[in-house]
């Protein structure tokens, strides 16, 4: 007896060696068979007009109960609340395999949806409004691929953010100053809305900053066609922000050559140059940070259902070569990093406090060049 317990022990063993053996070298391959959709694309009729009038097809928006992007981690400091109205894109929540575009009302992923605005939107909450509209997200594993459905289900994402944004527009005041934000699938609508909705619009003129987070941003073949510079300063208004998180040591190869295949903005293909990198720490002035310089990490629950501000001293480093933002030695936030010391799902959290403070700073600076040119245009008129 004892003898077929150790026998089965061994079997064990070895089964889970081949196991991570076998995501170790499969790792891309059992990902996309796992997570990539079987079915055909399923064609999406354009929202009713005026879908998003609708309270419900918003996470959040002024006068919502139980606001998820209205959430404070314990620790967050007491500060006079901005003047900027915020339009926040959340990530990809749906992870099945069942259609190309995830149903608005899919339970799972809405409940996810909610985790995701609570420790990402949440570091936005300073300011005046924070609207996050629901949407026909592009499933998780669309991304994985390069096939027709692919660009298919992005279409109709975006078609769906681009109605939210006018509605969330209509609804700002005529002269309020607008921060855009989103993570991962979020900040690739947000590219686009950049480029079809802003740019070359007296918009562009209201715009404090673009956090386009989680998503790789080519610096010469995006970012020029959003019509913003990037972020250069910690005081800097109408500039664009981007940052991909990794611990040491990093594997990317998977999202960087995915990134690679598909054209810029500009229609032109992507070199192997660094992609956009912006450090959350200083505000995009040196891609350097050290731990010191980081105000607050949001330390989730298990269950990502509430958080902690902690000063863990993690520092961000851009990497010349690559641009991905490095963390140093892989810090213990949670079960979600992601292979390849990946800390995509933490892009936020990991530097909250100062995202918050660069919002604030921003934001108020762009209130003062305001006031400023205000200033100038009465006293051009009295002489």
């Amino acid at each position: 007896m004892a003898r077929k317990f150790l026998y089965a022990i061994a079997l064990l063993i070895v089964m889970v060696i081949a196991a991570l053996l076998a995501l170790r070298i499969w790792s891309a391959e059992l990902t996309r068979f796992a997570f990539v959709p079987r079915g055909p694309f399923e064609v999406q009729a354009p929202l009713r007009a005026g879908a998003y009038d609708d309270p419900a097809m918003w996470v959040s928006r002024p006068g919502k109960q139980n606001d998820p992007a209205q959430y404070r981690p314990e620790g967050t400091p007491a500060a006079p609340r901005g003047s900027a109205w915020v339009f926040f894109i959340h990530p990809t929540s749906y992870l099945a395999r069942d259609h190309w575009n995830g149903p608005v009302a899919d339970k799972d992923s809405r409940y996810r949806t909610s985790l995701f605005v609570r420790g990402m939107a949440s570091a936005f909450n300073g300011e005046a409004a924070v609207f996050v509209p629901y949407y026909r997200q592009a499933a998780f594993g669309s991304f994985l691929v390069n096939r027709p459905e692919t660009l298919q289900a992005r279409a109709v994402a975006y078609r769906d953010v681009r109605e939210a944004f006018r509605a969330f527009v209509a609804a700002a005041p005529a002269d309020a100053p607008i921060v855009l934000a989103g993570h991962s699938q979020g900040s690739l609508h947000l590219l686009h809305l950049l480029q079809d909705e802003v740019k070359g619009t007296p918009l562009a003129s209201r715009i404090v900053a673009a956090y386009m987070i989680g998503w790789p941003i080519s610096p010469a073949h995006d970012l020029p066609q959003t019509g913003l510079p990037a972020c250069s300063a910690p005081d800097q208004t109408g500039c664009g922000l981007s940052w991909l998180s990794f611990a040491d040591p990093p594997d990317a190869k998977l999202m960087l050559d995915t990134y690679r295949a598909e054209p810029g903005l500009d229609g032109k293909p992507k070199g192997t140059e660094p992609v956009l990198c912006t450090n959350p720490l200083n505000g995009g002035s040196a891609p350097d940070a050290p731990g010191t310089a980081n105000l607050g990490t949001m330390v989730s629950s298990m269950d990502l259902t509430t958080g902690k501000l902690t000063k863990l001293g993690i520092p961000a480093r851009c990497d010349a070569k690559t641009g991905l933002l490095m963390i140093g030695e892989a810090p213990d936030l949670g079960p979600y990093v992601l292979p390849g010391n990946n800390y995509h799902v933490y892009d936020v959290p990991l530097f909250w406090a100062n995202i918050r403070a660069d919002v604030a700073r921003r934001s108020a600076a762009w209130l003062a060049q305001r006031e400023a040119q205000g200033a100038a245009k009465r006293d051009g008129a009295s002489k």
